[in-house]
């Protein structure tokens, strides 16, 4: 039961859709099935990947010190307080 001007359901949608969003950015940072092969330089800074980075992440492309800098710079806020609490709202 929606309540103002959302319909029925607006609310499980916006959930749904976060979802969505969610798994197809993973899916696009999974890079492409048939090219899995591990590089063994890093393709930004050009250092050294180890051996057990490659064989622990298939299609390892960066390292480490890159990908924790590729993690900063792509994280997204936590989003919309979706617990319906006035008072966890308002924190």
């Amino acid at each position: 039961m929606a309540g103002g001007w959302a319909k029925d359901g607006a609310i499980q949608d916006q959930i749904d859709s976060t979802v969505n969003d969610a798994v197809a950015l993973a899916r696009s940072r999974m890079g492409d099935e048939n090219n899995t092969k591990s590089l063994s330089e890093c393709e930004e800074c050009g250092d050294a990947i180890p051996l057990a980075r490659q064989e622990a992440i298939q299609g390892v492309r960066l390292c480490i010190s890159c990908q924790a800098d590729d993690d900063k710079r792509t994280a997204k806020p936590a989003g919309f307080n979706r617990s319906g609490s006035k008072g966890s709202q308002m924190r």
